[in-house]
């Protein structure tokens, strides 16, 4: 509802900046209902243990600006107050909160509140309540000073704290296999914690194989590059043409290459034999996920009619 200030005495602006507080609470504490049991994380970032999870290089001032309240997703001491909407989740914010209600009430120019900005993202160092009056408002944007923190993976305004250690685990591996050298137009996404270690494994077997094939050392760099040449890129490959991301949603490229060339060593361990990835991809088809394999298969095969996979045969009694 618009409000004409001229026309508004102290006791109505109070009675309308109370409701207003209200209404806000009343939905900020609805939408922690709904994250419960949606099992959603509808937190407010806290900067202090972002900043820890990302390689930070540095900062820079870029003055000030106007940035779109819907990329503002964290604070630096309020992340308890408020929701990732900015809705007020704490009784104490009330006073503060209704007095900038007030202000906006009264057409006051307030001044800008002071932000961080990693990536697309910002943290509110000062100004929280005016964040969640303003979008309360239906503003779109606000006037902020910012300070920039220069990090070196993408960091957008949909990230949890569990995207964060992954983006964290996702720049300690781009280190170790020195990204901007060896592998500078690829990225590698992956949404299970712990995974990027499991890719640095698969590296380095490569890397050993090699060697054995070779009977000498390998540089680092060429094993890299060779393990996405040859192994990586190929199967992502598949991935891409046949549309293979649309059956898991959530998922990314580099979870359903590790899925597929672990369950092929399972199975090479299990059964003692040189089983191939279509038959691998074929046997994970019955297992697990039909619909996606069967035509992984049918790809390898290049044939448009189904094909029976192979019936893996029991493992030999002396393998060892």
């Amino acid at each position: 509802m618009d409000y004409h200030p001229e026309i508004l005495n102290n006791a109505m602006i109070q009675a309308i900046a109370r409701t207003d507080f209200q209404t806000a609470y009343r939905r900020g504490f609805w939408r922690k209902v709904t994250s419960w049991f949606t099992n959603k994380d509808n937190s407010l970032l806290p900067f202090d243990e972002v900043v820890k999870q990302l390689p930070v290089c540095g900062q820079h001032y870029l003055g000030m600006r106007e940035i779109p309240l819907n990329k503002v997703i964290g604070s630096v001491g309020r992340y308890h107050d408020f929701d990732r909407a900015f809705l007020p989740l704490r009784t104490h914010t009330k006073s503060r909160w209704m007095s900038i209600d007030t202000a906006h009430l009264r057409d006051v120019i307030l001044p800008p509140i002071e932000v961080y900005k990693i990536g697309e993202a910002y943290f509110v160092k000062d100004g929280n309540h005016r964040v969640s009056v303003a979008r309360e408002k239906g503003q779109y944007y606000i006037d902020a000073d910012v300070i920039e923190l220069d990090i070196d993976v993408p960091f957008d305004s949909d990230l949890t704290i569990g995207d964060i250690i992954r983006k964290r685990e996702q720049a300690v591996f781009y280190e170790k296999i020195d990204k901007s050298n060896t592998l500078p137009d690829a990225e590698f996404e992956l949404s299970i914690s712990g995974a990027y270690n499991r890719l640095l494994e698969h590296i380095e077997v490569h890397r050993w194989y090699m060697g054995e094939e070779r009977k000498t050392s390998v540089p680092m760099k060429e094993a890299i590059q060779s393990w996405y040449r040859d192994v990586y890129k190929p199967l992502v490959d598949v991935i891409r043409e046949q549309n293979i991301m649309d059956e898991f949603p959530g998922r990314t490229e580099a979870d359903l290459y590790l899925w597929i060339i672990e369950h092929l060593q399972y199975l090479r361990e299990k059964y003692c034999q040189n089983i191939s990835l279509e038959e691998a991809a074929a046997h994970f088809a019955e297992e697990y996920a039909p619909g996606f394999f069967k035509r992984l298969f049918r790809f390898f095969h290049n044939d448009s009619q189904p094909i029976k996979p192979k019936k893996l045969k029991p493992p030999k009694n002396n393998c060892t």
